[in-house]
């Protein structure tokens, strides 16, 4: 085996990774607050394949050196552990502004087996992981000869150098996401003010002749003529509540996690996303039983308790589905991405003891509180018949071109998203992912009213599915897209790796789907109230 020495740089992009100058008397990592000749602990984490950054193992999987004595393992909490984590104490000294000296670390004899560990390591391009003062360093384990990929490269010497970049700030993504809520918004309330405007007036007049009224009611068409029928309760009622109550709590949740993450910057902790992300669900959880109790009970749904139970269990066993099946992978492939049982038990016990309860809670006061029906008009008793329309009227198209202006509003930020994730950068920009967010909510808000417009002018009053389907077709896109990301901005293979960038990436896609058709339907069930309100119902 060849042996060379290569170099190991960190750069954490955005952070200052220690303080100089700090005030505390004793080094801690809590607080990353150090005197000089502290001692800073390296912690090893995990190995993996690089092109698959989903299938990793324990960083002595490959023989490494090992530690002289028993070393200390570091627990994060429950967001580290499902992020695989698993910190080892390395044992290797290092002090605070104290500079090491080239030295050996230890010295191990390689036999057959262990040489070829590594050469298959080399040859998967496998990327090692450690941690120094909770700020992750990556480096590859070796490489294969430039003109003779039969030798192999073992890297034995690092040399770690701890940098910082000034801000990185993708003006351009929020400004082009800007440019278009301005010019959409704008070109919503120029259409339907001055078409509802001028409806208002014609239908409005009382001091025409008995033959002008009988001309405009025989011409008459359009909106106005399903205010019999546009306040009908929708099919699947108990699904589509369950659904917007949902897609409610999760854009409340996403907001209140970003605004987390810029005030306490949960992106410096490892796991402290996913474990503020677990108990801001179980907590917001009222939140969804409140809405869809409401919806539920204001357009006359009796199965309380299957209402209740779906709205309280839906989205989680979506993803306990989706992750169940994953996890099942990972323990076939032995990786630290499988989440252990015990892991699996508390999160089961959050959601069966903090969640579901104030689940139920919110659906009973929403039924009592905003359950009462409040119609403009009144529903007939036969349903009118919807005469057929041209084909891009119809609500599947409607629904699917809905999706296409909130995706190309956050398409840009998709990919500091995706690569965050899925190419090792640390994503610490909240700020702009709060803009984005509520850049979304209004171009959702906007395309789906003018969906639900030219649907009901085509007298087609079932836009309740329409309203949710046309917001929520945004995850469908975004799925499309991260079947491009896949293909052209990553190197990922096997079927580990590729199970698991799809099925994360579905569950992301579901949460995404839910939220804006959530956001969609409430923004149309405003705009339909509003505009039946000014006219005279039978």
């Amino acid at each position: 085996m060849v042996v060379r020495l290569r170099s190991l740089t960190l750069l954490a992009a955005g952070l200052v990774i220690v303080l100089f100058f700090a005030a505390s008397s004793s080094a801690s990592e809590s607080d990353h607050k150090y005197q000089p000749d502290d001692p800073v602990t390296l912690w090893v984490n995990k190995v993996g394949p690089y092109n698959n950054p989903q299938e990793t193992y324990n960083y002595y999987s490959l023989p490494f050196c090992q530690p002289r004595e028993n070393p200390s393992h570091k627990w994060g909490g429950l967001g580290e552990v499902l992020g695989g984590n698993e910190l080892i104490d390395s044992q290797i000294e290092l002090k605070f502004l104290k500079n090491v000296e080239k030295g050996s670390i230890c010295s191990i004899e390689l036999d057959d087996a262990k040489v070829k560990q590594f050469t298959d390591a080399i040859d998967t391009s496998y990327w090692f992981e450690f941690f120094i003062d909770d700020l992750p360093l990556w480096a590859f384990v070796g490489e294969t000869g430039k003109t003779d990929a039969s030798k192999h490269y073992l890297f034995t010497h690092k040399n770690i150098v701890v940098r910082y970049n000034k801000d990185q700030i993708h003006w351009f993504s929020i400004f082009n996401s800007f440019m278009m809520v301005i010019f959409l918004t704008g070109l919503v309330s120029m259409i339907l003010m001055r078409t509802l405007r001028n409806d208002y007036a014609k239908y409005a007049r009382e001091d025409d002749d008995l033959e002008t009224l009988e001309r405009d009611a025989s011409e008459e068409s359009g909106w106005k003529l399903v205010h019999g029928d546009v306040f009908r309760p929708p099919r699947n009622l108990v699904l589509l509540s369950a659904l917007v109550g949902t897609g409610s709590q999760l854009a409340l949740l996403i907001l209140l996690v970003i605004l987390l993450a810029i005030v306490g910057m949960l992106y410096v902790g490892r796991g402290a996303i996913h474990t503020t992300f677990i108990l801001c669900y179980a907590f917001t959880s009222f939140i969804s039983g409140y809405v869809s109790g409401g919806l539920y009970s204001r357009n006359g749904g009796k199965n309380w308790i299957k209402s209740m139970i779906l709205t309280a269990s839906l989205f989680p066993f979506l993803c306990f589905g989706i992750g169940f099946a994953l996890n099942t992978i990972a323990i076939f492939y032995r990786s630290l991405a499988a989440i252990p049982f015990g892991t699996m038990v508390v999160v089961f016990v959050i959601w069966a003891f903090i969640s579901f309860p104030l689940a139920l809670l919110g659906t009973v006061v929403g039924r009592n509180w905003s359950g009462a029906p409040s119609n403009p008009c009144r529903v007939k008793t036969i349903p009118r018949p919807i005469p057929e329309k041209k084909w891009y009227l119809t609500p599947s198209i409607v629904s699917l071109m809905g999706g296409l202006l909130p995706f190309g509003s956050i398409f840009i930020e998709m990919y500091f998203v995706f690569t965050s994730f899925w190419n090792y950068k640390v994503y610490y920009v909240y700020g702009f992912m709060l803009l984005v967010f509520l850049i979304l909510i209004i171009v959702t808000v906007c395309v789906t009213i003018v969906g639900t417009y030219f649907l009901l002018n085509a007298e087609n009053y079932h836009w309740q599915w329409t309203s949710f389907f046309s917001a929520a077709s945004t995850a469908a896109y975004v799925y499309l897209y991260s079947i491009y990301y896949y293909s052209v901005k990553t190197k990922m293979t096997g079927f580990f790796q590729t199970s698991f960038y799809f099925g994360y990436t579905l569950m992301f896609c579901l949460g995404i789907g839910i939220l804006c058709g959530a956001v969609g339907y409430l923004g149309s069930s405003l705009f339909v109230r509003r505009i039946y309100r000014n006219i005279k119902c039978d």
